[in-house]
Parts: C-alpha cells; structure tokens; sequence
C-alpha cells in the first residue's frame, strides 16, 4: 500500500458509518425520481461536505445527482462515480453498524438476531481478513456499503487530495447516482455536463478486481388479464390470472437458465416478482447474459411460453413487454484499453495483483460506457451485498481509497496521457 497516512483509514470507516446510517432505499415500482425521496437525505450531505472540503462547482441537482469538481495539475479530466441508493432485498432504515477492530478470526455474531452469524469457516474471503476491522450489521438489516463504501472512498480520496495540494493528479469530477439498484441510475445523467473524458465507478467487491464485463440486461413483464367471478357461482366462468401465472412459471428450464443452477458465464432468466389477483396478474422477470444473441434468446423463450399460455386458455389475455435495462460494458471498453490499464496500474502500485472476473450483474458504467462514456468499476472491500450477512474490511476500503488517489495521480502523468491518445487514435 503506498505510504499514505492513517487519517484515510479513519476517513473512509467515519463517513462509511455516518453514511449507512441514512435510509436510501430505492423503489422499483415508483413513477418518481428519484425513485424515494430519502435519497436526497444523503445527497445533501455530501452536497454540504464537498463545499467544506473546497471543491469547484458543486451541485446537487434536481434529479437527485450530486456533481463537483476538483481541479488538476493536467492530463485528462477523471470521472469517480458512485451510487447512493441502497437494495430493496432488505431494508436499508435503522442500520447499526458494528466495528469489530483486529478481528480475531471467532465467528462474528449480529446483536440483532441470534441466529445470523458470519463464519469464516463458510467465507473464504472474511477468512483472509483476520487482523483486519470488519464492519457489519447487526443483523436485522443490509449495511449498505453497496455502494456506500464506493462513496465514502471517493470522498475520502478528494479529501485526501485536497488538504495535500502538493500532490499532483488529473482533474477530477465526482459523481453521486440515485437508483443504481433499480436500473434508472443514469437515466438524467447529462454525459456532456458531466465534463469527464472517461471514469470509473467505485462499485465492485473483493480489492485488486477490476471489471471490464457486465452482463447485458433486459427485464421482461407478462400481464394475464383473466376473469373474476364469484367463486361460489364461478364454474365454467372464471379464468384465474394467479393460476395461468404459475403454471407458466411451472414451465420454465429447470436445471439450467436460473440464478440457482448457472455460474461463470452462464446467464440465466429469473422470476422476480409476481403480482396480482384473479382478474390479472403480472409477472416480473429479469433475463441475463453476456452475449446479446443469448439474451435475445431469453426473451424469445419466455415470449413463447406466453404465447402457448395464451393459446391453451383463450378467454385470457396475455401481453409481454421487453425493456432493456443495460449492456455489456466491454464492447465499448475495448475501444480503449487504456482506461481499464491504468485501474490495473493503479492497483499495482498499491502492492495489488489486478485481475478480471465478468460481472454477474451491472453497474451505472454499463449504461454509461455504451453511451460514451468509458466506465469500468474498481473494488470497494464491501463483501454480501444486498444481505443481513454484508460486511467491509476497512483495511481494504482503505486500499481502494489509495487507488483513487494513484490513479488520478497516474492520469497527470505524460506517459499515460500520450497512452491514452495513441489508444484513441487507433479505436
């Protein structure tokens, strides 16, 4: 790890409590957006502590985005984007954080339920982590350091960089998403206003990753119409929507194409909501992959099944709906390799091996790099996301810190610039 002082240490554990301990839960099915109002409880006070550390050009706007700025000695301008809402898996009100300093290795058990208790014996990465400050719940609900950890880090970096102006790095432009967990995240995000030439989102997981592959995503919605009756008068009328519904769950892969029964590169379709009565119902599906022809294919299938549905029961009406949600990053990373080098680059001079993983889901980059704006994602130490069980090592937080601050001090550097022109060039 460079030779960075403790402060950034205690920096990055301070603001990731005080910043858990804000409900920013995201909501699907709200027309609004930000999709919770509670969202902005956060992005005022980051609004409030990036003017007390400085920065240029800082504004919280009406979608809910926080943006600033942080002047460089040269190079490229460097976006550092994180999102500020939480999962609705669990519920992200009335976190208590618990620090449990130079872990020993024992079993860590979550004050708020007994029963939930993080083992090393059942987490490989928690027991590489022995000596270092855990953070988790206490049980009762997710930490949030997805990607709470993401934007304490990057706070954590500018402040760095601020009270040390000796320290020369590339311009800098922050940025605070809301609804991230939702797929809106970057819905009002104005790239163009934005100003970076490229960025990275603090919103990965074990440290020395850097993902440079998401999956593609669409969500697909199945409505049944059917008909309510009486049930005590109903034979031969009623044509229940519940019914029809399951039994077109019923007929999906078993086996293969789930969460539950693919790895590595293998997508999968997954039922994720199901909603309704008798008269009509809706069923939600989230449909992944990292090739688009595959994707394509996820969708065609579960077109089908509606169709046969359909067919089977006429006196229904069945409809399908396709929404697009997010693309696979690398294609449009691989324009310029530079970007994603200078992460590994990075990391290296943390005392770091970088190494690449696909990711089995998507970030704000995903929508980002394919409309321009070339965004991989860097680790944040944050472990279990979207679980009671979610915990951070500070330590590693720490080292995520630092790699913001080399990479941005990587980027001032005429070699990486010339780099990065030369990639352009020939994209």
């Amino acid at each position: 790890m460079p030779d960075l002082p403790s402060e950034l240490q205690d920096d990055v554990l301070e603001r990731l409590l005080r910043y858990v301990r804000i409900d920013t839960t995201s909501d699907q099915d709200s027309e609004t957006y930000p999709s919770t109002a509670k969202q902005r409880d956060l992005g005022e006070l980051l609004e409030r502590e990036l003017r007390e550390l400085g920065l240029n050009d800082v504004e919280l706007t009406e979608h809910g985005y926080v943006f600033a700025t942080l002047p460089g000695a040269g190079g490229p301008t460097v976006g550092l984007i994180a999102h500020m809402d939480t999962s609705e898996d669990e519920s992200g009100a009335n976190v208590k954080p618990q620090v449990l300093r130079n872990w020993d290795g024992t079993d860590i058990k979550l004050p708020g339920d007994p029963g939930k208790v993080l083992r090393a014996e059942e987490n490989p990465i928690l027991a590489e982590r022995v000596g270092h400050d855990i953070v988790t719940t206490d049980g009762t609900t997710l930490l949030g350091a997805d990607d709470k950890a993401g934007v304490a880090e990057i706070m954590g970096a500018v402040a760095y960089l601020a009270a040390h102006p000796e320290i020369e790095h590339a311009p800098i432009r922050v940025g605070f998403t809301v609804d991230e967990e939702v797929g809106r995240g970057v819905d009002h995000f104005d790239i163009e206003a934005f100003g970076a030439d490229f960025a990275y989102t603090l919103d990965g997981a074990e440290v020395g990753r850097i993902d440079d592959e998401t999956f593609s995503a669409s969500e697909v919605r199945i409505r049944i119409e059917g008909l309510s009756v009486h049930p005590g008068t109903s034979k031969g009328k009623m044509v229940n929507a519940i019914k029809l519904g399951a039994r077109l769950i019923e007929r999906l892969p078993r086996g293969e194409r789930s969460p539950e029964t693919t790895e590595g590169r293998e997508g999968f379709i997954h039922p994720s909501r199901f909603t309704g009565g008798t008269a009509e119902a809706e069923l939600r599906f989230i449909a992944r992959d990292f090739d688009a022809g595959k994707l394509e294919e996820h969708e065609q299938l579960l077109r089908k099944l509606a169709e046969d549905l359909a067919a089977e029961e006429p006196r229904a009406r069945v409809t399908v709906s396709v929404e697009e949600q997010y693309r696979n990053m690398k294609e449009f990373l691989d324009r310029d390799a530079s970007v994603t080098e200078a992460a590994d680059e990075a990391a290296r001079r943390c005392g770091l091996e970088p190494w690449r993983e696909p990711i089995r889901g998507g970030t704000d980059g995903s929508m980002l790099s394919a409309r321009g704006l070339l965004t991989p994602n860097i680790y944040t130490g944050g472990q279990q996301f979207h679980s009671v069980l979610e915990w951070a090592s500070v330590q590693d937080m720490a080292l995520s810190a630092a790699t913001i601050v080399e990479l941005v001090k990587l980027w001032a550097e005429p070699e990486w610039a010339t780099r990065r022109r030369s990639a352009s060039a020939t994209a």
